[in-house]
């Protein structure tokens, strides 16, 4: 399992990784506890052997104990207005055993008939209870101790959901028989679940206090394998950053892509209503049940209750929560968290396991839909023993072994058994990406999502492309597409060719490229070096993220867009990726520009003016950028990024030489962006992007700092939305943006309103600058003039004197999907045919 060390520190390190992965055999008791008369399930039900540790039985009453002392014989279940259950059970196997109670016989009863009076924090047990458990939250986290170390078993899964009729019935599942048939009917109740893809992770944890360091080695994993057509690497990221493991303790907790308030945090009595229910005893130390609830139900908040230990420690026991009903989120039918702790030798209370479980579906009422699982368990603590220096040298996770583990290895190392619908699903899943009818559908399935038909070694597209129009091409057709790594899994090609009815003039592209490690040039780690030609229409100031630049919909655009390039442009590119998420690249670029529609380079010379038919440039530039803990979704040609609280850096230098391949100009560009996400708890969260840039030496505007500009009707996040296209030039600047997303905060507490579940955000975007004399046209009479329109109004300026400036407000969450945005321009309305006022719109699929 671990290659061979030859130093005798390494040596070691094997020795204590080994000894700590070793256990002995292993009882398994499941099952659920129901009331015997009703067969309604019990929860809190305390399980356990006597005079040893116990769980507690869960909302559905299920629960799951293990042992591995052989004289562990009997299991026993207690509850309160219950006579004690014991029940046999054989040991070193797993098994499911049911305990139905029955009620004990009580002595008298006494029912008080008072008005509910109006709660409030003042004078309250359960407020008090709570505030206690505050305080003593960071005496309770793991990151209070010198030294930890741990095992953990991970177990992440999708499913499909249905009603089990409606599964084994649907038409369009009738060729995968096989799958539907492979259903756990246990986990939600009136559901069949069918599983898609789990996988599994099995690792020795190491923590140390100081100097802090966390260590993780990867003993084995294994996970489903969905296919050619799907970014399974993706999946896993996706997946972790939607199911972030859950520190109860913390004051807020990242789920499904937002920041939700935990009901342990020091604004939770201002968010929650607390509620003192039953004590019960376990081990000798008395628990509390503090059940919780949101004061306003459409908040983004948890519903449930904790068991809260009576001593010193005042720690939660076990907690189970999900989202209040009526909760502002998106495509989410439920959410579950559970958690348990166990009390250690030294005391404290240590998790052992943690669950999360989540229904998606189009809608509340949709019977059909996926549940996303993670469970998380935690076995063989060792608390303040410290740990050879070794162990903790390195990188922060090492793969032990990396072909996935023997099955005998997972099935002695697996801390609870997979069930044997899950046992399936790794053969099933195997057998579905091997058919043709499988291969076909997911084939068409990335041809309408993504864009590209595959044909063989070749995927023709993207579709969204084929066909759009301008004012100085017209009608445009374009078409074209790229090898896969089934032509080769070292050198890709890319190539299209279009045709514009109007200048009746050709465009292409031809790229190449050579990949190092063997992967495909768009999936992580990247490393590969990059050749391409291209001869085509650009409009200058339009930058665009994740969509084509002759994308459809952006041929619809306001004012007048008649500010166009002709470009051939040469590049040469190597780009290399670390597993930190650091990366550079290095660049070669030859770009010969033509001014078409309404620009013309001109510049005064002794007649007057003259006019310049193209300018070259010839640049070398580096580009570093640092992205921690990134995550993100592999798409077909762009990363769909998984934003986090960690920020983003970019930091570019670009060379222009003169002489170097025809180049025109000398000069250098530095430029710097930074991208951060700040989470506001239950106030929402902003996106802000500061970048800075400076040009060294003297060019005429084109080559000058062209800030971006949007004339489409859609929302763009990183350009300017009531700017014009090359309105704004500069050679220093610095600018800020920020879009501050709400979360429905406001519109949650608003009668009528908040049914529809909208949510408010609101945007500023400012960039100043200025260009220097040397750069302007007004004070140097050998740059090129700043174009003008037909009146003969310069429509080009600089920044000098007072920044650009606009605000937006705006409503999200319409339909689920679709942001509308009222934005004003704040500054420069005397320049011409600018707007003061527009609303753009923008689809965003967000929980």
């Amino acid at each position: 399992m671990i290659s061979l060390i030859d130093s005798k520190k390494g040596f070691t390190l094997f020795l204590f990784i080994t000894c700590f992965v070793c256990t002995q055999a292993q009882t398994v008791v499941r099952g659920f506890v129901k009331d015997a008369q009703t067969h309604a399930p019990l929860a809190f039900v305390s399980a356990y052997f006597k005079g040893s540790k116990g769980v507690v039985s869960g909302e559905d009453g299920s629960y799951s104990i293990s042992t591995s002392n052989p004289k562990n014989t009997t299991l026993e279940f207690s509850f309160n207005g219950y006579k004690v259950l014991r029940k046999k059970i054989t040991v070193g196997i797993t098994q499911d055993i049911d305990a139905n109670l029955e009620v004990a016989e009580m002595a008298s009863v006494t029912v008080n008939s008072r008005r509910r009076t109006k709660y409030s924090n003042k004078n309250n047990p359960a407020v008090d209870l709570i505030r206690k458990v505050v305080d003593n939250r960071e005496h309770n986290r793991m990151k209070a101790f010198e030294y930890v170390q741990y095992q953990q078993y991970e177990k992440m899964e999708l499913s499909l959901t249905n009603k089990p009729e409606k599964l084994m019935h649907n038409r369009l599942l009738k060729n995968y028989r096989f799958l539907v048939e492979n259903q756990d009917t246990t986990k939600i109740e009136g559901k069949a679940l069918v599983p898609v893809y789990i996988e599994e992770t099995i690792s020795n944890k190491f923590f140390r206090k100081s100097p802090q360091k966390e260590k993780t080695y990867v003993l084995a994993k294994k996970k489903v394998n969905l296919g050619e057509f799907v970014d399974n690497d993706g999946i896993t990221r996706y997946l972790n950053s939607m199911y972030t493991p859950i520190d109860i303790y913390e004051p807020n907790l990242m789920l499904l892509s937002n920041q939700l308030l935990s009901p342990i945090s020091d604004l939770a009595p201002t968010f929650y209503r607390f509620y003192l229910g039953d004590t019960v005893e376990l081990d000798g130390i008395k628990l509390v049940k503090l059940s919780f609830a949101p004061r306003n139900p459409n908040d983004l908040l948890f519903r449930g209750s904790m068991y809260v230990t009576l001593d010193s420690n005042y720690a939660v026991q076990k907690i189970q929560m999900g989202l209040a009903k009526h909760a502002n989120i998106n495509w989410t039918k439920e959410l579950r968290i559970n958690q348990d702790f166990e009390r250690g030798a030294d005391g404290r209370y240590h998790v052992v396991m943690s669950n999360i479980m989540s229904e998606f579906a189009l809608s509340k009422k949709a019977t059909g839909g996926l549940v996303g699982e993670r469970t998380v368990s935690y076995k063989n603590y060792v608390i303040n023993q410290r740990a050879p220096d070794s162990v903790y040298d390195g990188k922060p996770e090492v793969i032990v072994d990396a072909t996935g583990g023997a099955d005998s290895f997972w099935t002695a190392n697996r801390h609870t058994a997979l069930s044997a619908t899950e046992e399936k699903a790794y053969t099933n899943m195997d057998s579905l990406k091997n058919m043709k009818s499988y291969k076909r559908l997911m084939d068409w399935a990335t041809f309408l999502l993504a864009g590209y038909k595959s044909a063989g070694p070749f995927e023709v597209g993207p579709v969204n492309a084929f066909y759009s129009f301008n004012p100085v091409e017209g009608f445009r057709l374009r078409l074209g597409g790229r090898t896969t790594p089934k032509f080769s899994k070292r050198l890709y090609f890319e190539t299209y060719a279009a045709y514009g009815f109007k200048d009746e003039k050709w465009k292409y592209f031809l790229s190449g490229a050579y990949s190092f490690n063997g992967k495909s040039i768009y999936s992580f780690p990247l490393n590969y070096l990059k050749v391409s030609y291209q001869h085509d229409t650009k409009i200058p100031g339009q930058e665009l993220q994740f969509v084509q630049e002759d994308n459809f919909l952006l041929s619809f655009k306001r004012g007048n867009n008649n500010k166009w390039l002709y470009n051939d442009i040469f590049t040469a590119e190597y780009v290399r990726e670390f597993g930190k998420n650091i990366s550079y690249t290095l660049g070669f670029k030859n770009w010969k520009q033509q001014p078409a529609g309404s620009i013309i380079y001109q510049k005064f010379d002794a007649t007057g003016t003259s006019t310049i038919p193209e300018i070259t440039t010839t640049e070398l530039s580096a580009e570093l950028r640092w992205a921690p803990h990134e995550q993100f979704y592999q798409g077909k040609v762009y990363r769909i990024p998984v934003f986090n609280k960690y920020p983003i850096f970019r930091l570019r230098y670009i060379a222009g030489i003169k002489g170097l391949a025809n180049g025109d100009y000398n000069y250098q560009q530095l430029t710097l962006n930074v991208f951060k996400r700040f989470y506001f708890s239950q106030f929402g969260y902003a996106d802000v992007v500061a970048e800075g840039g400076n040009i060294f030496g003297q060019v005429p505007y084109p080559l000058l700092t062209i800030h971006r500009a949007n004339q489409t009707y859609a929302y763009q996040l990183n350009s300017f939305n009531m700017m014009n296209f090359m309105e704004f030039v500069s050679d220093h600047y610095a600018s800020v943006s920020t879009d501050y997303y709400f979360n429905g905060f406001i519109f949650n507490k608003l009668p009528l309103i908040k049914n529809l579940k909208l949510r408010e955000v609101a945007g500023f975007k400012m960039v100043y600058g200025g260009v220097r004399q040397e750069n302007d046209p007004n004070y140097n009479k050998e740059t090129f003039l700043f174009p003008t329109d037909e009146k003969g109004q310069t429509t080009t300026f600089s920044l000098a004197g007072k920044p650009y400036m606009e605000a937006s407000v705006g409503i999200s969450n319409i339909f689920k999907i679709l942001r509308v945005d009222l934005i004003k321009r704040l500054t420069y309305l005397e320049n011409p045919d600018v707007p003061n006022w527009g609303i753009r719109a923008r689809a965003r699929f967000e929980f």
